[in-house]
């Protein structure tokens, strides 16, 4: 990893990430209510959601964040516990514990994370110095 001499331009690096890594549309949603039972078949229906934001965005698995700090040239994501990690632009809102996030397109036919939905496990992280928002995620299996 090379160690910046200068000043880091942070419009390059925004730009960077949003022209090569957040290429995929994504979903956030954010459940707003109870999920209702079929007295029927005793079964347990979906959560209802609310969408909350749908554009330009990135899941990737922490091997995946990894390769992107070598792409910006720096580090600028600290090691993360959860296995993926949800990249958006600033201009998106920020996620919170417990929002649904789905890949609803990839620009990658080789991606593997179309209709794939995760949940945020943590308010999406913030910072003084920001190049694009985090958030941490956990897999989900919906029915």
């Amino acid at each position: 990893m090379s160690t910046p001499t200068g000043p880091v331009d942070l419009d390059a690096v925004r730009h960077t990430l949003e022209t090569t890594v957040m290429v995929d549309q994504v979903e956030i949603r954010r459940p707003t209510g109870t999920a209702p039972l079929d007295a029927d078949t005793g079964l347990v229906g979906p959560v209802p959601t609310v969408l909350v934001w749908s554009g330009n965005g990135a899941v990737l698995s922490a091997h995946g964040l990894a390769a992107v700090e070598h792409l910006v040239g720096g580090r600028w994501l600290d090691d993360t516990a959860s296995w993926y990690g949800l990249v958006t632009p600033l201009a998106a809102p920020l996620p919170e514990r417990g929002d649904l996030v789905t890949v609803t397109a990839a620009a990658s036919p080789t991606a593997g994370t179309v209709g794939r939905t995760w949940q945020a496990l943590d308010p999406a992280e913030a910072s003084t110095v920001e190049v694009a928002r985090i958030t941490r995620l956990d897999e989900v299996v919906l029915q």
